[in-house]
């Protein structure tokens, strides 16, 4: 249906520099705290897809011959611009995803420190060099752009995904073409205007809004020798595969159930404040997220369970633009049933719902997409709510005998994102971190997400790829090494011809 048939205001791209219209077909945008369309997101089709990458092309011959400190201060001022716009930024987070603000600052924050990373970048693409490899011979190595870069992001992280992606991107050379999430579209694109004042010259960063025709279309087109991608993991497999088998180099963040392991000699009350946020924090829409608290020992589990009860009790819910409130609604009416639905068959198979938030009502926001915490006891391995992501605000608990144990849980799922333990025990904590099967380990730290000069990305079905997001893996992903042999022999030497194959002999 066209979209010119709707009065709600249409959000486009962003190609070459200017915002651009391209496809005959939208679709609305919601405001999760009221369930109204607040404004409608253009999908673009494959010629629009193709003007954006020809854009980039375009751009990059005279980029990638930018000198890498011009580059970065590009970086620099962007960083100053985003600090300088953060309430309409977050606004926008908010009006689309729903977390609360204070979240929406944070997501942010985390992303403008990406930024701050990338205007390193004439520090971080310093190559090696050696001289007299041989006589008369040096030899050294450099990091050269790809080309044409593209990311595909998830609608849970409208600011910090992409800020993980483009400006390491752009920062070592490339030209970047971005597909955020449908759902929440504004703030990508004010960003992107942001990214032009700060002198990124039209075409380095393009945007366009879209589904699976404009995946598809990046996947496809030769053009493009880079993607990133953060999703679920059927999607992040698919794109590794596809994008693979077009020559082309992919890193696919996938999807998560990650544990919380809590002994007894735990601070429970700390643990329990650190859960609460963990779980429940932006309504259990992250891919780090803890879904699963593992309590070793019948005891610990009931001061848990107790503890988190009563914090929950003292929770507020409602729309995220009042920043007073702890947790907000859920990004769309579909994904609000997904959730209530995985609520329900815990229920079914025979776990014990302490706290149901299924039934929670929002003065004023009757029609909102809102769902209330919701704790689940007596967790068993089989469950939907144990095997599968759910992102919302569920949280289960499940109990063993020992820490080794619960290790053979964690170890034992499919996914190895993130994981944690509470305990005041160092030894127990070393014996954790050295030998739990998963990416990123906090030890009674239940966020491990790694600052912006470290690297982010999980174990097994959670990430395809051999390199990490951002930090100096990101270098790795957008650069190629080339390495240089150069010999000046003295204009008086003239040797023959040698068979035998070099060596520094």
């Amino acid at each position: 249906m066209s979209s010119a048939t709707h009065s709600n205001p249409i959000v486009g791209h962003f190609i070459a520099g200017e915002h651009s219209r391209g496809g005959d077909r939208s679709q609305p945008v919601y405001d999760p705290a009221t369930g109204a369309a607040s404004r409608r997101v253009e999908l673009a089709d494959r010629a629009t897809v193709e003007r954006a990458i020809a854009a980039a092309q375009a751009a990059f011959p005279a980029w990638r011959d930018t000198p890498p400190l011009k580059r970065a201060r590009v970086m620099s001022r962007l960083k100053t611009l985003l600090e300088a716009n953060a309430d309409r930024i977050a606004a926008l987070i908010t009006a689309e995803h729903g977390k609360v603000l204070p979240d929406a600052h944070g997501e942010l924050q985390r992303g403008i420190e990406n930024v701050e990373y990338a205007s390193y970048v004439p520090e971080l693409l310093k190559g090696e060099h050696s001289k007299n490899v041989g006589p008369a011979i040096d030899s050294w190595s450099e990091f050269q752009a790809l080309g044409v870069a593209a990311g595909i992001t998830p609608f849970n992280f409208p600011v910090m995904v992409p800020l993980w992606m483009w400006p390491m991107a752009v920062a070592c050379g490339n030209t970047f073409v971005l597909k955020p999430s449908e759902r929440t579209p504004s703030s990508t694109l004010l960003i992107a205007e942001l990214a032009l004042e700060a002198g990124l010259p039209p075409g380095v960063l393009n945007v366009v809004n879209g589904d699976k025709e404009a995946v598809d279309t990046l996947l496809a087109d030769a053009r493009v020798k880079a993607v990133s991608f953060v999703g679920s993991t059927a999607i992040a497999e698919s794109i590794y595969r596809t994008g693979c088998a077009q020559g082309k180099r992919v890193q696919a963040l996938g999807g998560a159930k990650n544990f919380a392991a809590v002994m007894p000699d735990a601070d429970i009350e700390q643990a329990v404040s650190a859960l609460m946020g963990a779980a429940y924090g932006s309504c259990g829409e992250r891919c780090m997220a803890i879904p699963l608290v593992v309590a070793i020992g019948d005891r610990t589990a009931d001061a848990v369970v107790a503890g988190l009860v009563a914090a929950i009790g003292r929770m507020k819910v409602g729309p995220g633009s009042d920043a007073g409130n702890d947790m907000g609604p859920l990004v769309t009416r579909a994904h609000h049933e997904k959730v209530s639905a995985f609520v329900d068959a815990g229920v079914a198979a025979g776990a014990r719902l302490v706290v149901d938030g299924r039934g929670i009502r929002v003065p004023g926001h009757e029609d909102g997409f809102f769902l209330g915490s919701c704790l689940f006891d007596h967790v068993q391995p089989g469950m939907s709510i144990y095997q599968e992501e759910i992102f919302g605000p569920v949280l289960g608990v499940v109990r063993v005998a020992s820490l080794d144990e619960a290790m053979a849980l964690i170890d034992a799922h499919e996914y190895g994102n993130g994981t944690c333990l509470f305990t005041r025990d160092g030894g127990a904590a070393r014996h954790f971190t050295d030998r739990i099967q998963v990416g990123m380990v906090g030890v009674n730290v239940p966020l491990p997400v790694p600052v912006a000069y470290h690297s982010f990305g999980g174990w097994k079905r959670s990430l395809f790829g051999d390199l990490h997001a951002y930090g100096p893996d990101s270098v790795r992903f957008y650069t190629k090494r080339k390495t240089v042999t150069q010999r000046w022999p003295a204009a008086e030497v003239r040797e023959g011809a040698n068979f035998s194959f070099p060596s520094s002999r």
